[in-house]
């Protein structure tokens, strides 16, 4: 994995940094969890399987190390092209991290989909590889202390630790974990950079995480979002101007987001109004307009034309 710049000339004197990613099928809990680790957030989250879609790096910063973690796509049996891409993204993460965690949550039974991620783990020899039981809110000591078995005898893992990302269960102890994994070396990033995606593509994935909401189970793959503008607003230094542009694969769809009288579109541009604020520290007008880009995400021209290049 490239690196940025070291921006430091001192001595590592024992301080640690390096890559760590999450894993595991759909809808586990990796998003929530990097949020949780990195302490605000960087990933959208949503009740819906397959939200992520990029390799977004969060960073967590400690007087003794410097953690960076890249949250994959799930893991899954690709369906169309921009599927493919994103288990290549995944496969080719898995080579260049220094400490893997692989996510099974407590509350669900262990299926097909986590015995496959198990499988492809055990082929990366050199990387060692945490096993993490996420969502342990969710589930009581009982369905806890026979998730752990049941993990324990998918792999030979470095460590198991179950944690929750929303009550803060053992999330320091899994940064603990993961830092101990890291090779010595200095900061790869500057003091205060919580990401290193850029502003315009944090946004359209907030625009993208309230479009998925209250949405039909068939949507969440086939909206895409694309924030064609950014400005602040001329002779105001407290309101940006934000248009961006929503994509769905056909007509019918574009029906739902809309919804009846415009409703279900002012509700998105409303929730994400107010995480695009949160994130920018800036008053916010944002103008949302919506397409139809057909089968999208099997057209090589069209996934480069939404920022997937392959």
């Amino acid at each position: 994995m490239t690196s940025p710049q070291t921006t430091t000339d001192t001595t590592t004197g024992g301080f640690k940094s390096g890559f760590a990613c999450f894993i595991g099928r759909p809808n586990v809990g990796k998003s929530t969890l990097m949020n949780a680790l990195v302490g605000t957030k960087v990933a959208i989250t949503s009740s819906r399987p397959q939200t992520t879609r990029r390799a977004i790096r969060g960073i967590v910063h400690r007087p003794d190390a410097q953690l960076v973690i890249v949250d994959t796509p799930g893991l899954h049996k690709p369906r169309t092209l921009l599927g493919e891409r994103l288990d290549s993204l995944v496969r080719s993460t898995l080579t260049e991290v220094d400490v893997i965690g692989f996510c099974v949550p407590a509350n669900e039974k262990i299926g097909p989909g986590d015995r496959f991620i198990a499988r492809e783990l055990a082929n990366v020899r050199k990387t060692p590889v945490v096993a993490i039981v996420t969502k342990t809110d969710l589930a009581d000591r009982r369905q806890i202390a026979e998730q752990l078995v049941r993990v324990e005898r998918l792999g030979d893992f470095a460590e198991i630790v179950p944690v929750s990302a929303v009550d803060g269960f053992q999330v320091d102890l899994l940064a603990d974990l993961l830092i101990s994994r890291l090779p010595e070396g200095m900061p790869l990033y500057p003091e205060g950079d919580l990401t290193d995606e850029p502003e315009h593509i944090l946004v359209a994935e907030l625009i993208r995480e309230a479009a998925l909401e209250g949405v039909r189970d068939e949507l969440p793959h086939s909206i895409a979002v694309v924030v064609d503008e950014m400005t602040p607003r001329e002779g105001r230094d407290d309101l940006m101007d934000v248009y961006a542009h929503l994509f769905v694969e056909r007509p019918s769809q574009k029906a739902i987001v809309i919804g009846r009288k415009g409703a279900r579109l002012r509700e998105v541009g409303t929730a994400a109004r107010k995480q695009i604020e949160a994130l920018l520290g800036v008053r916010i007008y944002l103008n949302l307009q919506i397409s139809v880009a057909k089968d999208w995400q099997r057209d090589p021209k069209q996934l480069r034309r939404l920022g997937f290049d392959g």
